[in-house]
């Protein structure tokens, strides 16, 4: 960089020994006494708090202002990590972590996330890795064998289901070509679009802020009333389309929900494909957590409509045992989606590019981790058969944790249970004397509050037509009947507690 008079800084010098990595043996000490650690971490997770005891601004307070002037030992860094950061660790692995959608980031998964980070490529090109583009070709494949997917869908790898919806959203945008909102973008002075986007009063919040970024904005997200099951009801769906379409909007998209965030619902997704190929609209299905699901045969009728659909999402660090961030986005129409995001500067050009697969050409990162490369890994070591077992025994389990709220006098259930989340809530007066919804909800607050507060495992909640309802999920891989019955344990005697 030049100064202010324009001249070239003299470089101070620079002592040799100073430079470099780690040495290949402090790599090799420290690498092993890592994994020890991370031995004896998954082998006592048992015994650890799944929430930490801390307040806002404990785990900074602890930490120094500023970075080191001079590097430190590793062995230092080792117990700092101990001793301050794991105090504010919330255990998103422990077996009886069962809030939003417990995960899990599975040992196998776990080493390709390692070699992962090894070996740093950005498989923005083909060329600039090719091992990592063919093996998500493959991966992708493997996905759509397993999880009952169209092979006419295009797939990649990108990290959440939330940027997944936005570049099928983009796609679907780029698709209702009228406007050129690529080019012109929403500040040309000639007409203006106004997109309507269509989705359940039970989608997950991702939908409305891909409203947000795509320029539709929230008002014209459109929430579609829900029926007892709180799935989407296609009628109303198509009443909506119908007066937008009177009053001047211009449909853009559906979005369809297999496993809604609260209640894990299913919406009927070939009904609304006939809505949606009526009216002429885009539909794009969520199946971030119960896609996983149609890896099981008695539970393929999820994906019944699915090849009507033009995009699709899962997400395998739900609910296929693979480290967080893992989606798969598939779009039926991979050259529109590469229409709606390729920029190719000269840079970027390679003669690879006329055969080959350039995944930065089909998304909004140029920036891309080997992310197949742990879902690779999983789903060689557990296979099909192990990966069907573990999912079918989770959805056993919940059905046991949803019979003992059933056979209490204390609780209800508050939704179906499709697949391994529980919907329920504590209601001692139930058919005597009746508590108002505002008793309920700050009993049950404080029934959730109270049992975490155990450390024993930890629930979220959610509002389910005006009612507030604890969810139970169950995802975790290392998650065993026992642990349910611990629980369940855990959770009446708070509740007794409070009678």
């Amino acid at each position: 960089m030049f100064n202010s008079n324009n001249t070239v800084p003299e470089l101070k010098n620079i002592d040799p020994s100073n430079l470099g990595d780690m040495p290949i043996e402090d790599f090799r000490k420290f690498g092993y006494q890592l994994i020890d650690w991370a031995c004896d971490y998954f082998d006592s997770i048992d015994s650890i708090p799944v929430l930490p005891d801390v307040s806002p601004g404990d785990i900074k307070a602890a930490l120094p202002d500023k970075a080191p002037e001079r590097g430190e030992p590793c062995e230092d860094i080792i117990d700092d990590f101990k001793s301050k950061i794991l105090p504010g660790v919330t255990h998103w692995n422990h077996p009886s972590f069962h809030a939003y959608f417990a995960n899990t980031g599975s040992v196998p998964g776990i080493f390709g996330d390692l070699l992962s980070s090894v070996l740093n490529i950005n498989g923005m090109l083909w060329k600039t890795c090719p091992s990592a583009t063919e093996l998500e070709e493959v991966v992708i494949n493997w996905a759509k064998d397993l999880l009952y997917i169209p092979d006419e869908f295009f797939g990649m790898i990108i990290d959440t289901a939330s940027l997944a919806s936005l570049h099928a959203l983009a796609a679907a945008r780029e698709n209702y070509d009228r406007f050129n909102i690529r080019v012109n973008g929403f500040q040309h002075k000639g007409d203006r679009p106004r997109f309507r986007l269509y989705c359940s009063d039970q989608a997950h919040s991702s939908i409305e802020k891909a409203a947000i970024v795509l320029g539709i904005g929230l008002e014209n997200v459109c929430k579609i009333a829900t029926d007892d099951q709180f799935r989407m009801r296609p009628e109303e769906l198509n009443r909506c389309i119908s007066e937008d379409k009177t009053n001047g909007f211009h449909p853009l998209a559906v979005v369809a929900t297999l496993g809604t965030t609260s209640t894990t619902s299913i919406d009927p997704v070939k009904e609304i494909s006939r809505v949606c190929r009526r009216h002429g609209l885009w539909l794009h299905v969520d199946g971030a957590y119960a896609g996983s699901a149609s890896a099981l045969p008695e539970y393929r009728w999820i994906m019944d409509g699915i090849e009507n659909a033009d995009s699709y999402v899962v997400n395998p660090h739900k609910w296929l045992f693979t480290p967080i961030d893992t989606s798969l986005i598939f779009v039926k129409d991979g050259d529109l989606l590469k229409k709606t995001f390729a920029v190719i500067p000269e840079y970027l050009q390679t003669p690879e590019s006329e055969i080959a697969v350039d995944y930065m050409n089909y998304g909004i990162q140029l920036g891309r981790r080997f992310r197949s490369l742990k879902l690779w890994f999983v789903m060689r070591y557990f296979g099909k058969e192990g990966i069907v077992n573990r999912l079918r025994d989770h959805i056993r389990i919940a059905r046991l944790f949803r019979s003992f709220v059933e056979e209490s006098a204390l609780f209800e259930p508050t939704a179906p249970t499709p697949f391994s989340v529980v919907c329920f809530r504590f209601n001692p007066g139930q058919g005597e004397s009746e508590l108002s919804e505002t008793e309920l909800k700050k009993l049950n607050k404080r029934l959730m509050d109270n049992v975490n507060a155990t450390g024993k495992l930890y629930i979220s909640h959610s509002m389910l037509k005006d009612k507030y309802s604890l969810r139970f999920a169950i995802g975790n891989i290392r998650t065993t009947e026992n642990h349910i019955r611990a629980s369940w344990e855990v959770i009446t005697e708070c509740a007794e507690k409070l009678m």
